[in-house]
């Protein structure tokens, strides 16, 4: 099941959540105009690489920052802006601005410390911004259980658009991610889609919400 769209409406104009899609879309144009030396110098310099927290410390923390607007390809940056885009605005509402992005940034990083304590290899660079946008999924089970999205299902050839609650879906999702750990190696970062989801859910659930307004 794909999400298309939710029927959440929000009281802000998700400002955050529009500057940081075109944000990773901006880093992506920057991205592919780059001769492959140069774009893995560019992963290796801004990529998360776990066993740099053993040595160089404070260049590990900023790099759990810029791994999250560098991505791996194009199917790559267009599922994560995607799911951004479906459920940010929402977030950003439930949270307000400032507030949202930096639950945003700190869900990317402890997706990253997740990928760095139980993830693989860690010498090999981590990016993309689904840690991140899984702590907004997280947010949004909590916070908007009820809220239904509009999903692709294909089956077979007969393509279906059903309404799905958020508090099906979500944790649908979140079973996958948990299922494909037992496929073995493989270039997604699994565990950092746990772990941003998991620190999601758990914020929205101890912190308190703020009266909604609109800007």
């Amino acid at each position: 099941m794909f999400p298309l769209y939710d029927d959440n409406r929000t009281n802000r104009v998700p400002w955050v959540t529009r500057v940081l899609l075109v944000l990773n879309i901006l880093v992506f144009i920057y991205q592919v105009n780059l001769s492959q030396p140069a774009l893995e110098a560019l992963v290796t310099q801004f990529g998360f690489i776990p066993a740099r927290l053993g040595e160089d410390l404070p260049g590990a923390i900023l790099t759990m920052f810029t791994s999250q607007f560098l991505h791996g390809g194009l199917l790559h940056l267009l599922g994560n802006m995607w799911f951004l885009f479906v459920f940010g605005d929402n977030i950003e509402d439930r949270f307000g601005h400032l507030p949202f992005l930096l639950f945003y940034l700190a869900s990317g990083v402890v997706a990253a410390l997740a990928q760095a304590l139980f993830g693989g290899d860690p010498t090999v660079p981590m990016v993309g911004a689904s840690g991140a946008i899984s702590g907004v999924l997280g947010a949004y089970l909590v916070t908007y259980p009820h809220a239904r999205i509009r999903t692709f299902l294909p089956i077979f050839i007969i393509f279906l658009l059903p309404w799905v609650p958020a508090i099906i879906y979500l944790p649908y999702w979140f079973v996958l991610q948990v299922l494909s750990l037992q496929g073995g190696a493989s270039n997604v970062a699994v565990m950092a889609h746990i772990g941003g989801f998991v620190l999601g859910a758990v914020l929205c659930l101890i912190l308190p919400r703020p009266r909604p307004r609109t800007l």
